[in-house]
């Protein structure tokens, strides 16, 4: 019951309703879709829609962007997180791309 009471007490300060109200959490949870997107991707659709480019720009971008969530000032972890996550997604779907090009080329 204390760990409750520390949280409720935590959620009830001011720089926790500031962090709510910033680009520090607002960002982050908008670009949950992306991996949300993928994921939805690999279990209702083929690997035939994937397009090898738009992965590959989509993997470098979040890449980049966790070394930002990690770079910037405070730290942004829910940030790093996210772009972790779709990084992981976007390299699956990519391996499902390279293994359907894969397939079709041996398909006589």
């Amino acid at each position: 019951m204390a760990f409750a009471g520390r949280i409720l007490r935590q959620v009830r300060t001011k720089e926790f309703r500031d962090y709510l109200m910033s680009t520090h959490f607002w960002v982050p949870v908008a670009n949950w879709f992306l991996p949300l997107a993928a994921v939805i991707d690999f279990w209702y659709k083929g690997p035939d829609i994937i397009s090898p480019k738009m992965t590959t720009a989509l993997c470098i971008y979040s890449v980049l962007f966790m070394r930002f969530a990690i770079k910037v000032e405070p730290r942004n972890m829910l940030l790093f997180a996210c772009h972790f996550s779709n990084e992981s997604v976007q390299l699956v779907q990519l391996g499902r791309a390279a293994k359907f090009a894969l397939d079709e080329k041996k398909k006589p």
